[in-house]
């Protein structure tokens, strides 16, 4: 009997040596917290304050491109709407939130 409580006690004795320091595990959380926000949270926030901002921005006769690759100039803007024409007497209406950039003027004729 006392063969195996020696084990036990040796066994015991090796996990409280393997398990390590508690705070060297915290500071290792904090660490990876803030390697995630400068690389993940802090830009994606960034990018959607731009987007606002050129959401907000918009006029008529500005040339924009939406989400899904249609390159236009708006023609009338609306609260939450925008007709964006995309060629000669063909208008489209779309969501303000689809705009995913803003050309320089002149881009369609160059196009």
């Amino acid at each position: 009997m006392s063969f195996f409580i020696s084990d036990a006690m040796a066994a015991n004795g090796a996990a409280a040596q393997q398990q390590g320091d508690p705070v060297f595990s915290l500071v290792f959380m904090v660490l990876i917290f803030v390697v995630f926000y400068f690389l993940l949270i802090r830009p994606q926030s960034k990018r959607v304050k731009e987007h606002k901002k050129l959401v907000e921005s918009l006029a008529k006769g500005d040339e924009v491109v939406t989400n899904g690759g249609v390159l236009g100039k708006i023609t009338e803007v609306g609260d939450n709407f925008l007709t964006v024409e995309i060629a000669k007497e063909v208008q489209i209406k779309i969501q303000r939130d689809a705009v995913s950039s803003m050309m320089p003027k002149g881009t369609i004729k160059s196009s």
